[in-house]
């Protein structure tokens, strides 16, 4: 059986790279002696492959290489879909987006790569505007190197994710639609005025 149902799965390549470009912040996934190593961090998509970097003192910096396997999340948004937008009766959900990977990771130890490759990242997160370019005769650039690690991961398996109302009446999926977008920008408000008063 397939789940979650057929109609809450997205396997189009082209919404899933879009999830990737829009939300690039990702959960890592290695697993050592039975026990999960989880990082959170950016990557970048560069054809089959997702490109990052890490800290090498982070535990799971030692897990990505080596051609070991790992899973990768991507979250879009979500939220609580209360039954009270909907033009018919339905019962209370969440909507969400998640996009699932599977891959094989492996270090690339050349210090040239990993100056380009951050000057690269910083230029698609800076993306439209580019207010801030990483120059590459940056000491400060220079002198962090030898504390980052990059890897990169060899995408093996892509799972979409896509929990929409896609199995409501066209009208109630553009209500769900609406709802989405409006809690995602209230939430986000309320959480920073409550945590950062």
């Amino acid at each position: 059986m397939n789940y979650p149902p057929k109609h809450h799965q997205d396997n189009d390549k082209a919404h899933l790279i879009e999830v990737i470009k829009t939300y690039p912040l990702a959960t890592l996934i290695s697993v050592e002696h039975n026990a999960p190593l989880i990082t959170h961090l950016p990557l970048i998509l560069d054809g089959e492959k997702l490109i990052g970097h890490i800290d090498i003192y982070n535990p799971q910096a030692k897990l990505l290489k080596g051609n070991r396997d790992i899973t990768i999340l991507f979250s879009g948004p979500q939220c609580y879909i209360s039954p009270s937008i909907y033009s018919t009766t339905q019962l209370p959900t969440w909507n969400y987006i998640k996009l699932h990977l599977k891959g094989t990771v492996n270090a690339i130890e050349s210090k040239a790569a990993l100056k380009q490759s951050l000057i690269t990242m910083t230029e698609f997160l800076e993306a439209p505007d580019h207010k801030y370019v990483l120059e590459p005769d940056n000491p400060r650039l220079d002198r962090n190197l030898d504390y980052i690690k990059m890897f990169e991961i060899e995408i093996t398996s892509w799972e979409g994710k896509f929990k929409l109302s896609q199995d409501k009446k066209p009208k109630d999926i553009q209500y769900a639609r609406t709802e989405l977008i409006r809690a995602n920008q209230e939430s986000v408000k309320q959480f920073l005025d409550t945590v950062f008063k």
